[in-house]
């Protein structure tokens, strides 16, 4: 992994409860990346950079890379609707978690584990397309199995 001014990149966080990645550049830099609650795509926010490294706010929180994309996935799902596969997956997750509020109760391990993996699935779904339309920030391969933490 590179390494910028000791950060260790790439490196996950949520900010004010939306995920944020800061990768390396090419150059040696690094580049911040915020998911858009309006596309689901990536915004750069290179501004945000200090304020997340340095925790100068109160609401910043470091993730693992599993973790970031299952926020990732969490975030999308909540802001976003549309048609297609993506978009009745996310429908499944949110009625998983629909029956277990009714029940008030946490998801059972079984759950918990479907919801993971779908959400792992609708991740690299989502980012695919985010690539093929061009979004420079995409990037399926944080999903990948050997990428589980």
């Amino acid at each position: 992994m590179p390494e910028t001014a000791g950060l260790v990149l790439p490196s996950f966080h949520l900010y004010y409860a939306s995920p944020v990645k800061i990768v390396a550049t090419p150059e040696g830099g690094a580049r911040v990346w915020r998911v858009s609650m309006e596309t689901g795509g990536w915004v750069e926010e290179n501004d945000l950079f200090d304020e997340i490294v340095f925790a100068v706010g109160g609401d910043v929180f470091s993730r693992t890379v599993d973790q970031f994309v299952q926020d990732v996935e969490l975030y999308r799902s909540r802001y976003l609707s549309g048609d297609g596969a993506v978009f009745a997956l996310y429908e499944t997750v949110r009625a998983i978690q629909a029956v277990a509020e009714d029940e008030g109760r946490v998801l059972t391990v079984e759950e918990a584990a479907l919801v993971r993996g779908i959400c792992r699935r609708t991740f690299v779904m989502f980012e695919e397309e985010l690539q093929r339309a061009g979004d420079p920030g995409a990037d399926p391969s944080l999903a990948a199995p050997d990428q589980e933490a």
